[in-house]
């Protein structure tokens, strides 16, 4: 009875044992000394700083979206940190510094790649053996391993791509009965893993776009089906359109209002925010501001636009155009976004003694940088980036000018109050947006995301605009700071910032940011490489210190994992184009399903590479080796798709045959891994190249010191 029983379970769980097996090899890969490195290792000066901020609730500013660095504060937080330590990159870290759980933690996402690859090797119906060499080459992929052992967004990047990748087959395989409750569920589980995988990085979209396709074919299939009533059809574009558009946005708002509510602090990111959502920040005193502006006030001025910055003058001239001082945006709090407001050319000056004279729709002033003492002048020489726009300078001083240093200001309306109409002719700081016309030529001061060149520090471009849009708001204005000791404080209760705008500024701001990490020309970045690099190993990343005492750690991925995931992709194409050539001139090749099958696999995989490598061909931002990660795991799985095709489903074969290959793939993937295993898994010795190996003759000795030099630690 005992061992019939113990059969029986056998035969009901017996499918679960290989992946467990893999899951704890897995986590000993992961979680090996993964604490042997006790210092700072690459981003973690970044991504560990991030965390940092949640647990002192201070508000910062990142180009990546929230919720991965909340995980990281998470972790932090469970594991007893008080968030009191900076992260520079390549210090040691202090005992109260609970880096080792931080690590592990995070690593329990690498670690989970591996199960998921299985159950999602099961759901695409590959072969048994199939499911085995995709999941170990998940299991043994260095570069894999090497990203999931720090503090950093990647092992939840990608463990949201597999999630993502996996709900979507199991959604796929519950199509034969729509609408049923565990169709629901996967719809509904590939939806909010999209919002997940695009809240930790915007390459989350890109396996968004994979899931977009495929549930695109789905529905023009279903369009031809002439049997499905046309209710039906408008039901199934409704599901898809809750679950896989809705749900993701619920998730991704969702994480930017728990990232706005734990940072409620003033921190070293607000700048980058409206000024109404900054007065709303503990430690912010903006909301303290004298209320409304008067000749003699010092103010700074925050452009209203989407990402945009503060105005800004430096004694740093144009080296094109009029040679005058560069008058830009900055996001950054400094003395030299300080302007002071005092009457025109011609106009008695300013007398503390005096009534105030408060402005108002269409007062006529001049701004004065406080630093320099220069007013804020244009004329009719060309913007050095934008060309159609007039330039706009910094000229003069308190007692030189002219009439192209006048500027009129054009109530746009308040927040607060609404119409321009209720301010009763005062303007008010924070609340009310305002344009700034250039008395003489009529245009408006702009500044959008045109970004200077070097010389000017990439800083945004302001310019004067000839177009009259009052919809620009790249031309609208508000006072933010405001100083002035015979104004009376403002009162906090008056200002309140609304999440959507704050999540539009904030993911703008995001873009705008993202799109200014190129590469700088004057310098060169060694650890940066080019996607033409990537799918044939050209190139790895160092990932910390070279001293010949450091631990060191070097992010190159398993060659033949890569190598022959990419040549699969290549002949994926040419085989297809034999296949479609045999079944023109009518050879049958296929039983009833497996075409499809073949099909459907090909294209997950194909076009869950295509859509995350191809991108990075044509943006102009910086790469680097990590970001080809995600794109990795559907060159595996074409991989995996070509050994299942080929050899393990291949009727010519016997099984002899098979299990041969598939014994021989299995243990020459596990003998390269093992062979390379140190410049990702920390061994028994501190010094890799020193004690463990001190022939120079070895491959990845060798490998490592022709592709390693020294330099300092990228952003990414």
């Amino acid at each position: 009875m005992s061992s019939h029983l113990s059969g029986e379970l056998y035969e009901e769980y017996s499918e679960l044992i290989p992946p467990l097996i893999y899951t704890i090899l897995s986590c000993y890969t992961r979680f090996y000394h993964i604490g042997k490195a006790n210092s700072v290792v690459w981003d973690e000066a970044h991504f560990g700083k991030f965390g940092s901020y949640y647990l002192k609730r201070s508000f910062y500013f990142d180009v990546h979206p929230p919720l991965g660095k909340i995980l990281v504060g998470l972790a932090g937080w469970l594991s007893g940190y008080d968030g009191n330590y900076d992260f520079p990159s390549g210090s040691a870290y202090p005992p109260e510094v609970p880096y080792i759980p931080m690590r592990v933690m995070l690593a329990m996402f690498g670690a989970a790649m591996v199960p998921l690859a299985w159950f999602t090797s099961v759901e695409l119906h590959l072969s048994k053996k199939a499911c085995h060499l995709v999941t170990l080459m998940t299991l043994c992929d260095l570069a894999w391993i090497c990203i999931s052992r720090f503090i950093l967004l990647d092992s939840m990047l990608l463990f949201f791509t597999f999630t993502t990748v996996f709900c979507m087959t199991k959604w796929n395989n519950q199509q034969w009965r729509p609408f049923s409750f565990d169709w629901w569920l996967w719809l509904g589980m590939t939806g909010w893993s999209i919002g997940c995988v695009v809240s930790v990085k915007w390459v989350g979209f890109f396996v968004t776009a994979l899931v977009g396709a495929y549930t695109i074919e789905d529905l023009w299939e279903k369009f031809g089906d002439l049997k499905m009533p046309i209710r039906v059809y408008i039901k199934h574009w409704i599901a898809r359109g809750l679950c896989l558009i809705v749900l993701p946005a619920i998730v991704y708002m969702a994480s930017f209002k728990a990232h706005f509510m734990i940072l409620n602090h003033s921190g070293s990111g607000d700048s980058q925010m409206s000024s109404l959502f900054q007065a709303n920040l503990v430690g912010n005193d903006f909301a303290t501001n004298p209320l409304e502006i008067a000749i003699g006030s010092k103010v700074t001025f925050k452009n209203v636009g989407y990402g945009g910055g503060l105005l800004h003058s430096h004694v740093q001239t144009y080296p094109v155009g009029s040679l005058q001082q560069q008058v830009t945006c900055y996001h950054y709090k400094d003395d030299n976004n300080n302007f002071n407001l005092v009457r025109p050319w011609g106009h008695p000056e300013y007398n503390p003694n005096e009534d105030l004279e408060f402005l108002k729709d269409g007062s006529v002033i001049r701004f004065q940088h406080a630093s320099t003492m220069r007013n804020l002048h244009a004329h009719m020489v060309a913007a050095p980036v934008t060309k159609e726009n007039w330039e706009i300078s910094g000229y003069g001083n308190a007692t030189t000018g002219d009439h192209n240093d006048l500027w009129q200001l054009e109530v746009v309306d308040d927040i607060i109050l609404g119409n321009k109409k209720n301010l009763k002719d005062r303007i008010r700081s924070l609340t009310t947006r305002i344009r700034f016309r250039h008395l003489t030529m009529g245009c408006y001061m702009r500044a959008a995301n045109a970004v200077l060149p070097p010389w000017g520090f990439k800083q945004v471009e302001v310019s004067c605009d000839k177009e009259n849009n009052p919809k620009d708001q790249h031309t609208w204005w508000n006072v933010e700071s405001h100083w002035n000791d015979r104004l009376p404080s403002g009162n906090q209760k008056l200002y309140k910032s609304p999440f959507l705008s704050d999540f539009w500024h904030l993911n703008v701001a995001m873009m705008t940011s993202n799109n200014a990490l190129v590469p700088d020309p004057d310098k060169e970045d060694i650890l940066a490489s080019t996607p033409s690099e990537w799918p044939w190993l050209h190139t790895g990343l160092r990932m910390c210190g070279w001293g010949d005492d450091q631990i060191k750690f070097y992010l190159l991925g398993h060659p033949l994992i890569w190598w022959g995931g990419t040549l699969s992709l290549i002949l994926s194409l040419f085989i297809l184009a034999v296949y479609m050539l045999r079944m023109q001139r009518h050879y049958v090749d296929w039983k009833a399903g497996e075409w499809d099958h073949f099909l459907y696999v090909g294209k997950v995989a194909f076009f869950g590479w295509f859509f995350h490598y191809v991108p990075f061909l044509i943006m102009g931002r910086v790469t680097y080796l990590h970001h080809y990660l995600p794109t990795l795991y559907f060159a595996v799985i074409m991989l995996g798709h070509f050994f299942d095709h080929f050899v393990f489903s291949a009727r010519r074969l016997s099984e002899n045959v098979k299990t041969g290959v598939f014994i021989f793939t299995y243990a020459v993937i596990v003998g390269v891994w093992w062979w390379f295993k140190d410049i990702a898994i920390v061994s028994a010795f501190l010094n890799l190249f020193g004690t463990r190996r001190n022939s120079a003759s070895g491959l990845p000795v060798q490998l490592i010191r022709i592709k390693i030099h020294e330099s300092s630690i990228g952003y990414h």
